[in-house]
């Protein structure tokens, strides 16, 4: 039992949306004493539980979702919420239209098959969860290509649907559509430097956005955003090696900042932005 007030975690809560992603809202929270009241949500409500646990009424039962569990809750199905533990709970939560789950289930199929339905408001999927709450901090950090974060949100409900859904709908066959992968890469290769959607890319290769990222991965090995990030990679490194600054490539290439570039181009390359345009100063020197 807490007996001293200063132990009793404080309350915090941060709502918001992402530009050029709509219907999707985000909230991270840290709840104590808070309750909600019997409601619903006009959106599906899908999150994580980082700690704590959480208690609700949902479909006719009490349940609790703990620490590591995705909570979840269907548009315009009443429920509460309460702290099921002395020290509350903190999750990560997405209020998304229920228009983005019924594209995402119409594209895994190829064809309409309505709105996803969801039986339990407490799923155990470690695999997911940690998906889940991946793409939630990485959506909070806003400094990766708005590409990438389309193409994880869309891989999270997919998964979501894949797996949980009642019931789930078939995953039609691929094809070669060896002109969309060209027409792809082309698009990607011209316009890195911009931030192009996942919108952009299926009006490009006339494909489905889940589709195209499927036959994407098939014929070059990577997902689109990765491949993205590979273009801006090699062009930062040219700019490095004319003499460019770190600052200027990053600007330049679509980067979100410096140490954007700096972690993207460790990760690919095995070496900083720093140590590579010291490493070719080096030599340009030693040529002379």
């Amino acid at each position: 039992m807490i007996r001293r007030k200063e132990l009793i975690p404080k309350e915090a809560a941060k709502l918001w949306r992402i530009p050029r992603m709509d219907g999707v809202e985000l909230l991270r929270a840290r709840f104590v004493t808070q309750t909600f009241s019997r409601h619903a949500h006009e959106d599906f409500a899908v999150g994580v539980i980082e700690s704590g646990a959480l208690g609700f009424h949902y479909r006719g039962e009490n349940v609790v979702a703990a620490a590591g569990a995705i909570n979840l809750a269907i548009p315009d199905q009443p429920h509460t919420g309460h702290a099921a533990v002395e020290t509350g709970w903190c999750y990560r939560m997405f209020y998304l239209d229920a228009r983005l789950l019924e594209q995402a289930a119409q594209e895994m199929s190829g064809k309409p098959c309505g709105r996803p339905f969801f039986r339990t408001g407490v799923l155990h999927d470690p695999l997911l969860a940690t998906a889940i709450r991946g793409t939630h901090i990485a959506l909070e950090r806003g400094e990766d290509p708005l590409l990438e974060n389309q193409s994880r949100l869309l891989d999270v409900l997919v998964q979501l649907i894949r797996r949980h859904a009642h019931p789930a709908p078939k995953i039609y066959g691929l094809g070669r559509e060896r002109r969309s992968v060209m027409r792809i890469r082309d698009y990607l290769e011209a316009h890195y430097a911009d931030n192009p959607s996942i919108q952009d890319l299926a009006g490009t290769a006339s494909l489905s956005p889940y589709h195209l990222i499927r036959v994407f991965q098939q014929a070059t090995g990577l997902p689109p955003h990765a491949y993205l990030n590979q273009v801006r990679v090699r062009h930062a490194r040219d700019l490095l090696a004319q003499g460019r600054s770190i600052a200027e490539a990053a600007y330049a290439t679509g980067f979100a900042d410096q140490s954007h570039l700096t972690r993207r181009f460790k990760h690919i390359l095995g070496v900083t932005p720093g140590q590579y345009r010291n490493s070719v100063q080096d030599r340009s020197k030693k040529s002379i």
